[in-house]
């Protein structure tokens, strides 16, 4: 038997648009960048359980593959989903820099797919601000 390496490392991660200017009002547009990032990080070999394009930011359920670091993940993901957006768009777009990454534990991961999937419903109650205030509250994040 061989050696090989095995990891299971779900991430939620949140990242925003620049200055969280809500810029991606058109709900198709936000709903083709939904399957955009989807089959753009399948090619790069990294498994988007689910994503929810806001207005202005987004939320992602990734499993970190065992040759790539986080830094490379976003750096794929926001670098290449801002140039595709740039072309779909007359306007220039791009994302804000940072990102939040929270880690999911895998009894927990139906919970996280479902708080992703009902993001519209969530944020007529509650600011892209607010949620993320309380992720960094919650994950013990000091600002």
């Amino acid at each position: 038997m061989s050696v090989r390496s095995f990891t299971k490392i779900w991430l939620h991660i949140i990242w925003g648009t620049h200055n969280r200017d809500k810029i991606l009002i058109n709900k198709e547009l936000r709903k083709e960048i939904s399957v955009h990032l989807k089959e753009n990080t399948k090619e790069k070999g990294i498994y988007m359980r689910e994503n929810y394009v806001n207005a202005d930011h987004v939320h992602a359920l990734i499993d970190l593959p065992t040759n790539m670091n986080l830094e490379e993940v976003m750096r794929l993901i926001k670098g290449e989903s801002s140039s595709w957006i740039n072309k779909q768009v007359n306007f220039k777009f791009a994302w804000g820099k940072g990102y939040g990454a929270f880690s999911v534990s895998e009894s927990n991961i139906n919970k996280v797919v479902n708080y992703i999937s009902i993001q519209e419903e969530h944020h007529r109650k509650k600011s892209f601000t607010e949620e993320y205030n309380q992720f960094l509250l919650a994950y013990k994040i000091d600002v």
